[in-house]
Order: C-alpha cells, then sequence, then structure tokens
C-alpha cells in the first residue's frame, strides 16, 4: 500500500472518530465472512461503524485526533461509536450468541481508556432511550399526585358550596 493510500485512510478514521463518545478495540478471529457481514450488519443498524484497518494506522489515527490509544497486537476491527452503550450491546449480545467472538480488547471511552470489563458493563445499561423515559416516568409521578391532590380539594370546596347552598335555600 502507498504512503498516500495510508494516509488518506488515517485521514477517514480520524474524520468518523470526531464525533464519537466510544471507540471499541475487538480481535475478530475465528469469525467467518458471513457472521463477519451479520456482525457489520448489526451494527450498522445501531448506527455504528466497524472499521478493521492495520494496528499502525489506526493507533496512529486514534493519537492524531488528541487521544491517546493503546498498543494495539494481533487482528483488528474498530467500532466507532456516537452511542456507546447501544455500540457495547450489539457486540455483547453478538458476541454471547457467536461463541464469544468478537472478543473486545478495550477501547476509548469519552477520552478515557477503558478495558473489556467496562465494555460488558456499558452494555448491561439501559439505552437512552429507557434512561429519559424512566426519568419522565420519575418526574410525572409527583406531577400526577400533585395534580389529584388539587382535584380532590376542588372536589370537595364544590361539595362544600353546593352544601352551603342548599343550607341556605331550606332556611330561606
Amino acid at each position: 500500500m502507498k504512503r498516500a493510500d495510508k494516509e488518506q485512510l488515517v485521514i477517514e478514521l480520524k474524520e468518523k472518530m470526531k464525533g464519537a463518545t466510544a471507540l471499541y478495540y475487538t480481535d475478530f478471529t475465528g469469525l467467518n465472512v458471513k457472521r463477519m457481514t451479520d456482525l457489520r450488519r448489526r451494527l450498522r443498524k445501531a448506527n455504528v461503524e466497524y472499521v478493521v484497518i492495520k494496528n499502525t494506522l489506526a493507533l496512529r489515527a486514534v493519537n492524531e485526533s488528541g487521544l491517546v490509544g493503546e498498543r494495539l497486537k494481533g487482528p483488528t476491527g474498530l467500532v466507532v461509536a456516537k452511542d456507546a452503550v447501544a455500540a457495547a450491546k450489539v457486540i455483547t449480545d453478538f458476541a454471547k450468541e457467536n461463541d464469544k467472538r468478537p472478543t473486545v480488547k478495550g477501547g476509548l471511552f469519552e477520552g478515557k481508556a477503558v478495558d473489556a470489563a467496562q465494555v460488558t458493563k456499558l452494555a448491561s445499561m439501559p439505552s437512552r432511550e429507557q434512561m429519559l423515559g424512566e426519568l419522565g416516568a420519575g418526574l410525572q409521578s409527583p406531577i400526577a399526585a400533585l395534580v389529584g391532590a388539587l382535584n380532590g380539594m376542588l372536589s370537595m370546596f364544590a361539595g362544600a358550596v353546593e352544601a352551603l347552598k342548599t343550607q341556605r335555600e331550606g332556611a330561606a
């Protein structure tokens, strides 16, 4: 491969990493073409990119983007994700179905190094949408209770006014 081609690959990878919050290193040894295609398809559905590139070029792209990457050994696929939790879920779910392949070597999450155990912890977290839903439900509950209490007080007030009205009509 020519030097200009290598430089172009590094530039393209840096561009992909600009908006990413997570970068995971995986070892895809043992995956055949069919499984690899399935993995890429699942990652694409989650808006995650999977890049296979030489380790030296990957390390150069990571270092040039302002992050500090670790030395990579063996076949490495890079998972570049804007949603770190979704990417971790896809990788771990796929690995459970396929004899623990690909294995996670480590990576970077929001600029800090993470290991395989931390990626697994990220995968067990609820998705962003689910957490926002739970937050909304948590905020809605006290508001609904307040509305119910105010509605009860309004009903009691209306009942008291009605009783007062009937009492005065009876007295007159």
